[in-house]
């Protein structure tokens, strides 16, 4: 009767075990999940605000008659493949760009199309600025799994690795010793 005992307290414990990783596991998962939704919501604002800027360029040179070449960064992005934090940075720099032009032209703001893109670039930074929350949410969750015990066992095991957090920060700075794995 003993050895019943044995082998049934050993099953439980197993199968507690089991059901423990696999919900962890699953945390993961659904996490991941959410990271991705968050991050294709960025790609689509992101490739709109390169839309919008890229439109732009042909608006202020038909309009300003310059004969300097109108943001010749965005113009090199068109074939450049960026991640989401590297284009965030260039269409920021972009934004700049086209809100100098605007203060130096004051007659692009007399032109509808100047002033739909530059309706539209404040509505999109509205909407990054939502979106980058709530994918830091996402990762604060995902990262509070990572470091803490006992579901870092299962990040180690399925080498689920701490994520940065995206805050238009330069991404090569390095994370502090506290958050390396």
């Amino acid at each position: 009767m003993s050895i019943f005992i044995v082998c049934t307290s050993v099953l439980i414990v197993a199968c507690t075990i089991m059901i423990w990783v696999a919900t962890t596991y699953n945390k993961f998962q659904l996490l991941i999940i959410r990271i991705n939704e968050a991050e294709t919501n960025i790609d689509a604002v992101l490739r709109k605000r390169f839309d919008l800027i890229n439109k732009s360029i042909d608006v202020i040179k038909s309009n300003t008659k310059t004969k300097d070449e109108v943001m010749p960064m965005i113009v090199k992005l068109r074939s450049r493949k960026l991640t989401n934090f590297d284009l965030d940075r260039k269409l920021y720099d972009g934004l700049k760009e086209f809100n100098k032009y605007k203060e130096m032209y004051p007659d692009l703001k007399n032109n509808d199309s100047f002033m739909k893109i530059d309706i539209s670039l404040s509505e999109s930074e509205s909407e990054i600025v939502a979106f980058r929350k709530y994918y830091n949410d996402i990762i604060t969750d995902y990262n509070k799994l990572v470091k803490s015990f006992p579901s870092n066992l299962i990040a180690m095991i399925f080498k689920f690795k701490y994520k940065l957090y995206f805050d238009g920060k330069d991404m090569n700075d390095d994370i502090t010793d506290d958050f390396k794995l």
